[in-house]
């Protein structure tokens, strides 16, 4: 008779019967019960327990070498074709990185891979798409209507682990697509696919095999509703590179975030349209996230925000409204929490009350910010819509506001200025610390058509700003 246990869906780990809450990692209603595997003991395992006393000092020590010793250069990497997923991958594919990607279902994963696969094919490099999810007529459909017909991508419809691993020894690619890791099983285990054991085992076998060929494995990964990679957290650990589209389907917009990148850096985007034929990176993507205003609005306010290595000019809008008794805070693309913040120091420091108002703030074009540099530009659009007052065309602020009313520097100011004065802007209010050296001859001269208005304390901002 077969036993069963309870297994996190988040950690991988086990309980003899259900709980709400995992006892291993906290996670809620995340156990769910799975067939108990028989594991026939190994003739050459040995127990540490049982091990005669200097039977374990048999083994040879590994030599180890100090790190101002050891060769280290550059690793080679191969463009995908598509300039925004090189700049997210870190410059292009290495050999031997697995790549994990995740995102919502239909937002592009299985389009864009398609196109890179069939980019790298064309310039010469052996690929290879192993579909679990779809028949090879699918993809077939799928690459026509991308306008891919003539491609040579190799498509392996195929969900078993071993012969997949076969497949890759035979044909050694430079790059291979496995969609999506959640469907693979394994013979040696006997759970089914998606289980955690399956998608563990999966992962790490994949990863060995990249590894010793060289072959660059992509894996697409399911989410969960709150939009985390699914499967157990050890996935994200044991790849080299994770991925998340971000976006809502609705939108022609798609964003690929790196939060993890051990060949590139992290925090790094890149900006898709989704287009009748597939995937086109977007050059400037500022363009998306600034409203195209005729005149100057109340309640809006251009920030330069830092995604990775990239500034980006962001709008931030403001509506404040009478709300009664309970005055509701709501925001999109930031934190909710440091809203309600910001808003205690306006009152605080700056004598601005919205006790009595309804305050909601949106950043422009679905992205997220995270970084506190977005401190200013918030504070400032609030004041411009409770005093319905718009500020000038061409500003822009950024900077950190401390709960003592001090605007602190915000990082790399230099390159979020520059960024600024190409696209346009005419004013700027910034941190004092962010003001650039006079020393800085090429900096003024980039700068020259832009004022910069540098301020200490959140009140010389708002002073300065009803100036205008």
């Amino acid at each position: 008779m077969s036993k069963t246990l309870y297994t996190c869906q988040q950690c991988g780990g086990t309980a003899p019967r259900w709980l709400g809450k995992c006892p291993h990692c906290g996670a809620w209603n995340s156990l769910i019960e799975t067939v108990l595997e028989a594991t026939p003991a190994s003739k050459n395992r040995l127990s540490l327990a049982a091990a005669p006393a200097g039977l374990l000092g048999l083994a040879a020590a590994s030599e180890s070498t100090p790190i101002a010793e050891i060769h280290a250069s550059e690793v080679e990497r191969t463009p995908t074709g598509h300039e925004e997923l090189d700049r997210v991958l870190g410059g292009g594919v290495v050999a031997g990185a697995v790549v994990l990607i995740g995102g919502d279902p239909g937002i592009g994963k299985s389009t864009l891979l398609l196109q890179a696969l069939d980019a790298l094919q064309r310039q010469g490099q052996p690929t290879l798409y192993v579909s679990g999810e779809e028949s090879a007529a699918q993809v077939a459909l799928r690459a026509r209507r991308l306008g891919l017909a003539g491609s040579q991508v190799p498509v392996l419809v195929e969900i078993q682990l071993e012969q997949i691993l076969a497949t890759l020894e035979r044909t050694r690619p430079a790059v291979a697509v496995i969609d999506s890791i959640q469907t693979l099983y394994s013979n040696q285990l006997s759970s089914a696919p998606g289980s955690v054991s399956q998608v563990r085992e999966c992962a790490a076998h994949l990863t060995r095999a990249a590894k010793a060929s060289g072959s660059a494995i992509v894996l697409v990964g399911h989410v969960t509703k709150e939009g985390a990679l699914a499967g157990p957290r050890v996935l994200e650990h044991m790849v080299d590179t994770v991925l998340y589209f971000e976006g809502d389907t609705h939108s022609p917009y798609r964003l690929i975030r790196a939060v993890k990148n051990r060949f590139g850096a992290v925090n790094e985007i890149g900006v898709f349209a989704m287009t009748e034929r597939g995937l086109k990176g977007v050059s400037n993507p500022s363009a998306i996230f600034l409203s195209q205003h005729s005149q100057p609005v109340p309640g809006s306010c251009v920030l330069v925000t830092l995604e990775g290595t990239r500034p980006l000019l962001v709008e931030i809008q403001a509506l404040v409204d009478s709300g009664g008794p309970s005055p509701r805070r709501l925001s999109v693309g930031l934190e909710r929490e440091r809203l309600a913040m910001l808003l205690a120091v306006l009152h605080r420091h700056a004598g601005v009350s919205c006790m009595d108002q309804d305050v909601f703030v949106n950043a422009v074009g679905g992205v997220r910010i995270s970084e506190p540099a977005a401190d200013l530009a918030v504070l400032l659009a609030i004041a411009s819509s409770l005093r319905n007052r718009a500020l000038p065309q061409g500003f822009l602020a950024f900077g950190e506001v401390g709960l003592a009313g001090e605007v602190r520097p915000a990082p790399r100011g230099q390159e979020r200025l520059r960024e600024a004065a190409k696209l346009g802007f005419k004013a700027a209010l910034l941190p004092q610390a962010n003001m650039p050296k006079k020393s800085d001859a090429a900096l003024h001269k980039a700068l020259a058509g832009m004022a910069l208005h540098p301020v200490e304390r959140i009140e010389d901002a708002l002073e300065l700003a009803r100036g205008f």
